[in-house]
Parts: C-alpha cells; sequence; structure tokens
C-alpha cells in the first residue's frame, strides 16, 4: 500500500502573503509533486493548486481600527478555519505573514499536535518585541527572510531557518531598463515613473487620491513624465479608476497597468511606493523611490508609540539608515512627494549612487530561496526530523472522541 499524499494547510493573508505562497509552494512541489495544499489563498497560490476553504479578501486590512471594523467577519473565519483543520488534521500547518490571524491559529494547533511553521517573521526589530514569547507558544519552526532576524529566534529558544526572499532570486541582478522601456512603448522623451498605492482596497482608499494630485503637481513641473501604476487585484484598479473619474483627471498621463510592477519598476527613473513588500521589490529593481504611507490617525498614532526603528520602509531598515525618503500621514502631502520624487530625478548621481546601494542589498538576500525552502521543511512535509526520530503525530481521532 503506497503512503498517503502529504496534506499541508496554509494560509495567506493579502496578496504579498499569496505571491510569497505561491513561491514556498512552487519550492515544495518541485521536489514533492504529490503534496496537497488547501487554507485560506489567493489566486496565485490557487494557480499552483491550492484548494480554497475561505475568501482571503476579509483578511486584507492592516490598522488597528480597519481591522475592528471587520472584525467579526475575521474571528468568523478563524473560527470556521480552525474548526475544520482540528477535525480532520493536516501533516502540517503553515502561516504566511499575517501574524494577528496566524499566531492565535497555530497556538491551537500546536496544542494538538499539529506542526507549525509561520513564514515571514513579524517585525519584532521594528514594534512589539514581547510577541516573541507569544511566537514561541505558537510556532514550531520560524522561516525568516531577513539575516538579522535569525539570532532573535535562536535566542528565544524558537527553531528558525534564514531562508532569503524568493524576490531577490527571482528578479535579474542586472535589470534590462532598455527592454521594459521599450515594453512599455515609451519614447525616448518620455520619463516614466512608477506609482505604487499598495495592494488593498483599505490602502486605496487612503493613497488613490494622493497619489493621482501627485501626478498631476509633478505633471505641471513637469510634462514629459510618463506615470504607471499597477495593480494587484481587478477591486483595487477599479478603485484607482473610479477616483481618477471623480477627480477628473483622465487628462493625465497614467497608464493602469494590472499585474507588471516588476516592469514598471524595471523601467521607471524613479517611484512612489506604498510601505511594505513593494518597496523592497522597487529596491530589487534597481528604482529610486519615495516610499509613503497613511492610516487611520487613531491606528497611525497608536503604531508610532510602540515603534522601535527610526524608518518604517523595508530597504531603510535592511540598510540601517534613510537611503530613500520616507513622507508618512500629514507628511505625505502631493507638494512633498513631488519634491521628493523631483530630488531623484534631478541628480543621475544620486540615482546611480542608490542603485549601486541596492545592487549589493539584492546579492546579499539572493541565497537560493527555494533550496533552504525545501531543505528547512523536509523534516515535516516528509514527517520525519533530522536524526531519525519522528515527529508527534496529530491527533486525528474524530472531534466527538477528542471532547
Amino acid at each position: 500500500m503506497s503512503a498517503r499524499p502529504t496534506r499541508i494547510a496554509i494560509v495567506a493573508g493579502e496578496a504579498s502573503g499569496d505571491l510569497l505562497g505561491a513561491a514556498l509552494m512552487r519550492a515544495l512541489l518541485d521536489r514533492w509533486p504529490d503534496l496537497q495544499f488547501e487554507g485560506i489563498v489567493g489566486p496565485k497560490m490557487e494557480a499552483e493548486g491550492a484548494k480554497s476553504l475561505f475568501p482571503i479578501e476579509p483578511l486584507g486590512v492592516r490598522g488597528y481600527v480597519e481591522v475592528l471594523r471587520n472584525l467579526r467577519e475575521i474571528l468568523r473565519i478563524r473560527r470556521g478555519l480552525a474548526r475544520h483543520l482540528l477535525d480532520s488534521p493536516p501533516d502540517l500547518f503553515i502561516g504566511i505573514d499575517a501574524p494577528d490571524f496566524n499566531l492565535g491559529l497555530e497556538a491551537k494547533l500546536k496544542a494538538r499536535g499539529i506542526p507549525t511553521v509561520h513564514y515571514v517573521s513579524p517585525s519584532l526589530w521594528a514594534w512589539r518585541p514581547e510577541r516573541i514569547h507569544s511566537i514561541a507558544k505558537a510556532v514550531d519552526h520560524m522561516l525568516v527572510m531577513f539575516p538579522f532576524e535569525e539570532k532573535i529566534y535562536r535566542d528565544a529558544g524558537v527553531r528558525v531557518s534564514y531562508v532569503g526572499h524568493p524576490l531577490a532570486d527571482a528578479m535579474p541582478l542586472d535589470p534590462d531598463r532598455e527592454e521594459a522601456r521599450a515594453q512599455l512603448r515609451l519614447g525616448t522623451a518620455a520619463i516614466p515613473v512608477a506609482l505604487l498605492p499598495g495592494s488593498r482596497v483599505s490602502e486605496l482608499e487612503l493613497h488613490a487620491d494622493l497619489l493621482i494630485d501627485t501626478a498631476a503637481e509633478l505633471h505641471r513641473q513637469r510634462p514629459e513624465l510618463r506615470f504607471f501604476v499597477p495593480f494587484a487585484t481587478r477591486e483595487t484598479r477599479d478603485h484607482f479608476e473610479t477616483r481618477l473619474y471623480a477627480k477628473q483627471a483622465l487628462e493625465l498621463p497614467i497608464e493602469m497597468l494590472f499585474g507588471h510592477a516588476r516592469l514598471a519598476l524595471h523601467a521607471a527613473e524613479a517611484a512612489i511606493v506604498a510601505s511594505g513588500t513593494a518597496t523592497l521589490e522597487a529596491a530589487l529593481a534597481r528604482c529610486p523611490m519615495v516610499i509613503t504611507y497613511r492610516l487611520n490617525p487613531i491606528t497611525y498614532r497608536m503604531v508610532m508609540r510602540r515603534k522601535i526603528l527610526p524608518y518604517v520602509g523595508l530597504p531603510n531598515i535592511l540598510a540601517g539608515e534613510f537611503i530613500v525618503p520616507e513622507l508618512l500621514q500629514a507628511d505625505a502631502t502631493p507638494a512633498n512627494l513631488s519634491q521628493a520624487l523631483i530630488n531623484w530625478l534631478d541628480s543621475k548621481e544620486a540615482r546611480e549612487r542608490l542603485r549601486e546601494r541596492f545592487a549589493r542589498l539584492h546579492e546579499s538576500l539572493a541565497c537560493n530561496h527555494d533550496e533552504r525552502v525545501a531543505q528547512a521543511l523536509e523534516p515535516y512535509v516528509t514527517r520525519e526530523v533530522k536524526g531519525g526520530a519522528s515527529l508527534p503525530e496529530p491527533d486525528r481521532r474524530p472531534a466527538a472522541v477528542r471532547r
């Protein structure tokens, strides 16, 4: 009798988690093609074969106030997923980012003997370092993307593996900017600028008007600029297009792209990027940027009170200093964003220095992510641990018997 396929439950919280989840699935399926995945997944993970049990959209909100508005639906989904996984235990649970959703779920599953892996460390080094204690109770194995994170978990007694970032392996070390410009049909006189407002509708609600007004101000000062706005979902694109109509800004030279963020960043002379994974993608594309973000005012005040580092953007965090400007909340105005972007456009020397810094960052993060992920998860996927000992078997008795 052949062994049953290993069944993996997996949860991503929003578009960037879906991208990371798809990369992780490919890394495992390349080695173990019979793996079965199910959980809360986005379209990229579904394309890799994951079965969706609950919609991903309600999880894609950021900020205290924003989560409170959706809390009832989020808790309903988490309870439903927990019941499903406890009644039909998987061989492994992988939570991708979304720590406020995943860590509580992981704690319940770990207590029942189901191995739990968390992929993408919460930003303990930026704020809320006390979460390390709840993580230690919930997670059997943490997969971290940045080298400095490994020591944090090792010191806390949490099994940890540094796996690098899949974007660093997937993106070229020497991007062809001229080819990207050709694909976007840019003439020699046009100067491309990328605008990345975020991957969630909640982010578009706060950033769409800001970036449209900024594009208008930039166009007034530099009519040769052409703006490219990539979107992760149809909902975010529709929201931005609605705001273009409402603001009577259809005359602006803005081209909306469905996906193709990488293409826009490779072609652009500079970009304005909402803080998040997109800032890392812009750095790996060697694109000078201005980082921006707005939150609900109450959420912003709460975050700032608990913040440890002086910066929020990943390029600055990884560099350990401000290498790109951050204009947040009240400072995020069309006038300020326009001036910061023009500063990049007006200094070729500054752009080239930054691109060199980004190249070194890229090289440090490109470390064969897929192979590292497969090595880290092999003991769980094969239901063995290194050294020959077996992992504890999940309690597979019917729920009524367990109770």
